[in-house]
């Protein structure tokens, strides 16, 4: 019987590979530029994948899904891509300047100031057309993680990074960039530690880490790492391992607290006696915080909020409530109640 992450694998393979067929397609005109359409669709949020989440500066919830990219003001939401693109987004940011990036599967990257959209593609010069994660460094670059690599964008130019300049497989799965200014890069091969110069293999024990599928780096400058090695931090000296279950999405909270979208963890049996365990039996995924006060000890409090097939991007709002995505939609938890949208 194939392992829960083996399985996850294939799955974001079949991801890939939809854009191969042919079936999604980009629907802007030959100038790269098109207003946004007055008939926006205003509806429920996504029923289907829905892979991450970001909350801009005005408050509004951003939300990237097979279905489009959707819009959240607090009371409605409105598929603002449903007649730009008929393709699946992966990934979105909103940079410093105030504009928003997604990223798409199949159709690449398209670049929304508000009032119009561009599309930007191999065509363009991007690595790829699947961007799987977007991310802006202190310069205001802003990177794309691709099944062929990663591009970053300096407003005029694409420049890519690939199997030529040092990394050993070019689909690159998250990117940040630490307080020192050193840039990380998850693949589907090995982790990367880039100076600017020189892409070096991040390790421990000799031994790299691999199918990293998120990095993130907390409050206090550590770095965490979730994938099929499980979850990971290092301080900048000592590693330590919260978990042997694959990891997909790392958030720190406001307070502190680490949560994590993973497979069960069943040494944390004794925290679902809450939950009906039956009618939980065929959920594989939980949404889980580690609380912030204890991961200094050796066995830090973790709590399983709930359980899904597969959980996603998971974000913090203004309001201190937990936004996650599933494979049928997006949620909210608001530290006692889970709305489905």
């Amino acid at each position: 019987m194939k392992s829960y992450s083996q399985i996850y694998a294939l799955f974001l393979m079949f991801v890939f590979c939809t854009y191969c067929s042919g079936q999604v397609k980009t629907d802007l005109p030959k100038d790269n530029i098109k207003p946004e359409t007055k008939s926006a669709i205003t509806s429920p949020g996504p029923n289907r994948i829905t892979r991450n989440i970001i909350q801009d500066r005005k408050g509004n919830i951003w939300i990237a899904s097979w279905e489009g990219v959707f819009r959240y003001d607090g009371k409605s939401f409105t598929n603002i891509t449903s007649k730009v693109s008929s393709s699946h987004f992966f990934s979105v940011l909103e940079d410093r300047k105030g504009n928003l990036w997604f990223g798409s599967i199949g159709s690449g990257v398209f670049l929304y100031d508000g009032k119009s959209f561009k599309n930007f593609t191999t065509r363009e010069g991007l690595a790829g057309n699947g961007v799987t994660c977007i991310y802006e460094d202190k310069t205001g670059n802003i990177w794309f993680g691709a099944e062929n690599g990663a591009s970053y964008y300096d407003g005029k130019s694409f420049r890519n990074f690939t199997t030529k300049e040092g990394l050993s497989i070019n689909g690159v799965n998250s990117i940040i960039e630490d307080k020192t200014g050193k840039l990380w890069f998850a693949t589907g091969g090995n982790t990367f530690v880039y100076d600017g110069k020189t892409f070096t293999v991040f390790t421990h024990d000799g031994k790299p880490f691999k199918n990293v599928r998120t990095i993130i780096e907390d409050k206090k400058g550590n770095i965490w790492l979730g994938g099929n090695g499980g979850l990971w931090r290092y301080n900048g000296s000592t590693f330590t391992k919260f978990t042997q279950t694959f990891v997909g999405y790392i958030m720190e909270d406001k307070k502190g607290n680490i949560w994590t979208s993973s497979e069960r963890d069943n040494s944390q049996a004794s925290a679902l006696s809450r939950y009906d365990l039956k009618s939980l039996s065929n959920q594989t995924w939980a949404l889980s915080r580690y609380d912030g006060k204890s991961l200094s000890n050796k066995k830090p409090t973790v709590t399983e909020i709930t359980y899904k097939p597969m959980i996603f991007g998971i974000l913090e709002d203004d309001k201190g409530s937990i936004w996650f995505g599933a494979v049928d939609g997006v949620y909210r938890y608001n530290g006692s109640t889970i709305t489905s949208f």
